[in-house]
């Protein structure tokens, strides 16, 4: 896989999550005053990981060519976290 192929896949996977951010916030906004509090902290979590795995991925994007694979394990990390965050999410909102 190229350095395009690898960035192409990331944005589509973090357009995936961002949707589902989406549903989740305006679930927030909706959800009885009990469960905000939770569901606030989920989405922060959320929020700081996406963060964290679009700084890693704009680093990759702006690496030489020779140093971009070094640079994709930390990515891969960074979306691991990210990944495990929604999974972590998901369960919370999609029991509610």
């Amino acid at each position: 896989m190229n350095r395009d192929e690898y960035i192409a896949k990331l944005k589509s996977q973090l357009d995936q999550w961002n949707a589902e951010l989406a549903k989740w916030e305006a679930k927030m906004d909706s959800a009885q005053a009990g469960m905000k509090g939770e569901y606030q902290r989920q989405l922060e979590v959320l929020r700081a990981n996406r963060e964290a795995a679009l700084s890693q991925m704009a680093k990759v994007q702006q690496a030489s060519a020779d140093a971009w694979l070094d640079l994709m394990r930390g990515a891969d990390d960074a979306w691991k976290k990210l990944h495990d965050a929604f999974a972590n999410a998901r369960s919370h909102f999609d029991k509610k």
